[in-house]
């Protein structure tokens, strides 16, 4: 459909905010479902520092913005100045995602989702999980992972982090077995996360978190590595979990999950395949 068509005085706008946002590919994703789907709506980058942040949520307001993604460092930031927030997103202490309901201004986490999605499939009763990390996506994984029915809950998730100490909140907070990172390779556990920046296209992109050649083995198969990061789509923390045999999820699936539960918030539709394609063509890259 020509730009002209689709861009109007009625073009609602969404986007996505954050301190800094180079390397957001959201506007891809949102841009090319509004696109795929003909709807009169755009998504933008705003980098708003965080002194910043409570004038935006009132131009939010005043503009009648229609949504709007959140990363860092605004997730933890934003719960008094809407109206409300969800159960989720109060117990993982985070918002990652602006709506409006019924005239309030809300907020959700869609991490959640997000990264629960991508186990959906995997049996993770009884099994032993490592999360490292204690950032907002640590926070999303061990919201996720402890909100499972007793009967499919894990049974230990230990947690770490370099510092040996932050951590330790996450852990009280969410009923989490804390480790010290220097014990992080001598327990055999079925899931590792990667909850850290480490690996991120940039000059954390030749590091990792964990090495796989430490740990005690498990059966082929059984034993599974998760990094939440996706650009690369590749990281050196999934490259060596498949060497040593572990199945691997790609954070692609964490950002699909909680962009398209972010989008059907906004929209009340899923997000085209189209959206999907463009971003893994974009990764690719």
């Amino acid at each position: 459909m020509p730009t002209s068509d689709r861009f109007n005085g009625s073009t609602q706008l969404y986007g996505v905010i954050g301190w800094p946002l180079s390397q957001s590919l959201s506007p891809l994703l949102h841009n090319t479902a509004f696109s795929t789907l003909g709807m009169s709506a755009l998504y933008q980058r705003w980098e708003i520092p965080p002194e910043a942040l409570s004038l935006f949520v009132q131009s939010m307001r005043l503009l009648h913005i229609k949504g709007c993604s959140v990363t860092i460092p605004h997730k933890t930031h934003l719960e008094p100045l809407l109206d409300t927030v969800t159960q989720t997103a109060r117990q993982a202490g985070a918002v990652n995602t602006i709506f409006w309901h019924e005239g309030r201004l809300c907020g959700d986490n869609t991490d959640v989702t997000g990264f629960m999605a991508a186990l959906q499939r995997e049996n993770l009763a009884g099994v032993s999980v490592l999360l490292l990390g204690a950032g907002g996506a640590a926070r999303a994984a061990a919201a996720g992972l402890t909100a499972l029915p007793q009967a499919q809950r894990p049974a230990v998730v230990y947690v770490c982090t370099p510092s040996n100490t932050s951590h330790l909140p996450l852990a009280e907070m969410f009923g989490l077995t804390p480790l010290p990172w220097e014990d992080r390779h001598k327990l055999p556990v079925h899931l590792v996360i990667n909850a850290t920046p480490l690996g991120m296209r940039g000059k954390a992109e030749d590091a990792t978190p964990f090495d796989f050649s430490l740990t005690p083995p498990l059966p082929s198969g059984e034993s599974l590595a998760y990094d939440i990061v996706y650009n690369p789509l590749e990281t050196r923390f999934l490259r060596e979990a498949q060497a040593a045999g572990r199945r691997c999820i790609s954070g692609l699936e964490m950002f699909i999950g909680q962009g398209n539960a972010q989008f059907s918030l906004w929209t009340g539709r899923a997000l085209p395949a189209e959206a999907r394609e463009a971003l893994l063509a974009s990764l690719l890259r």
